[in-house]
């Protein structure tokens, strides 16, 4: 063991701790500083540890929390990088947090969730087992590009990634293509079957053929770019997935009951989360079992035991209000939590957190292509709505645009008069914030009301 790496690791604990100390998560500045020590840290400390990555656009935090379920319930000995530190720094600090000051793994397996730019750079370091790919959707369009771009993102990460047994999303066109392009053994996961009675009208971020740009025909859509895609000119059409939903047979405001096929064997499955993009989430956590050999009926039954992250369809009681938090990131991301909120039979408070930090993404002009509009024909159970974050005047304008009355508009930039005011009229609320503002209003409920902080 090279003294570097003793220093590196040392050096990462340590100001891990003092951080923790201050009340902060020091989940990616640790990193940094051991990475300055030693380059090549991460790929020391991850080898011989059996690897886990998930990697896409939208589901990576709530699908890495189901698998890590799983695991537990199996009883793998492992870490994870539950505090969404899912760049290369935050990854080396996971890594330097369960290891000993030699750098041997405190466990034999590592769950990791990756950031889909930052995978071409884990995956150097890390020799993965298996890599699940949730989804490519348009998102941070100045920091990731198009789809194409973050598409060959991934792809770099999987070429990286020769050991790696693959689950792919078979009913996104961008990802199945993935499947043609490597080498890797490939298990498909999908939805066979629509999960709306009616949904959120969308623009597709993949409407075109990825070989001839002929028009995809759809035989049902599930939401965004995603379902029973073909080619009409070249033939290219969605791949008949091995771990499939092949009937959701109740869908509500608390959670989904489905049935599993998982290799021809069918399996009743209740998923502890609402929403439809919450069906692929467990689909990709079969699909994950599957791939580590785990027992599919094992697995399905620990979808039914599994708490959400932070942030995503988390729970809260507030000034006596329950308060559900839903991350919200890009269009298609977005418009499943509107499909959510269209299910509240109930009145019901509705609140938006939009800031234009680094990792939310300056350009906010997504926003104008959610279907918020919507959301104006429940007047009778939407009451009231409550804006806040540094660009809280841009998504007031966005509602204002969509339909709803100013007099209904309420923005509100400082966060303990925000959850004070939604609260108010002890009405259930929804609220939906982007990244940054997600973790300064959950700062705020954590300093507050008494919940833990999101490292914790």
């Amino acid at each position: 063991m090279k003294l570097r790496t003793i220093f590196a690791v040392a050096a990462c604990k340590l100001s891990r701790r003092m951080i923790r100390l201050l009340g902060r998560g020091g989940t990616d500045l640790p990193g940094r500083i051991a990475l300055k020590i030693d380059p090549n840290l991460l790929g020391t400390l991850a080898k011989g540890v059996t690897t886990l990555i998930v990697t896409g656009t939208n589901g990576k935090t709530t699908t890495s929390r189901m698998i890590e379920q799983s695991w537990r319930a199996a009883g793998i000995s492992f870490f994870a990088n539950r505090t969404g530190a899912n760049l290369l720094s935050g990854v080396t600090a996971e890594f330097a947090a369960n290891s000993t000051l030699t750098g041997r793994c405190r466990y034999t397996h590592a769950l990791i969730e990756s950031d889909e730019a930052a995978f071409k750079a884990i995956s150097r370091y890390v020799d993965a087992k298996g890599v699940v790919v949730t989804n490519v959707f348009r998102d941070q369009l100045d920091r990731y590009g198009e789809v194409t771009h973050t598409l060959e993102n991934i792809l770099i990460g999987i070429r990286n990634s020769k050991n790696a047994v693959l689950a792919l999303n078979a009913d996104d066109s961008l990802c199945t293509s993935i499947a043609d392009r490597v080498e890797n053994r490939v298990i498909f996961y999908g939805v066979n079957t629509p999960i709306y009675a009616t949904r959120v009208e969308e623009l597709s971020d993949a409407p075109y053929c990825i070989r001839c740009k002929h028009e995809y025909v759809y035989d049902y859509v599930t939401y965004g770019h995603l379902g029973g895609y073909r080619c009409p000119a070249c033939g290219y059409a969605r791949p008949q997935p091995q771990v499939a939903v092949t009937e959701v047979v109740r869908s509500d405001s608390e959670r989904s009951q489905v049935i599993f096929s998982v290799d021809a064997q069918s399996i009743p499955a209740t998923i502890c989360l609402p929403g439809g993009y919450n069906i692929y989430n467990a689909c990709a956590c079969m699909a994950a079992g599957k791939l580590m050999g785990l027992d599919a009926q094992a697995t399905a039954k620990s979808l039914g035991e599994f708490a959400c992250g932070f942030g995503r369809m988390e729970k809260f009681v507030l000034n006596e209000t329950p308060v559900r938090m839903s991350l919200i990131k890009n269009p298609a991301g977005c418009n499943q939590v509107l499909n959510f909120l269209t299910q509240q039979k109930e009145p019901f408070v509705f609140a938006v957190c939009l800031n234009d930090r680094a990792q939310d993404g300056r350009d906010v002009s997504w926003i104008w292509d959610v279907d918020f509009e919507r959301l104006t024909a429940m007047e009778d159970v939407l009451k009231e709505i409550y804006v806040s974050g540094c660009r809280a005047e841009d998504m007031a304008l966005r509602l204002k645009y969509a339909g709803f009355p100013t007099e209904r508009l309420h923005i509100q930039k400082n966060y303990p008069a925000f959850i004070e005011q939604m609260t108010a009229s002890k009405l259930p609320v929804i609220v939906m914030p982007t990244y940054t503002a997600m973790l300064e209003l959950r700062g705020t409920i954590s300093k507050r009301y008494g919940y833990r902080e999101f490292w914790q």
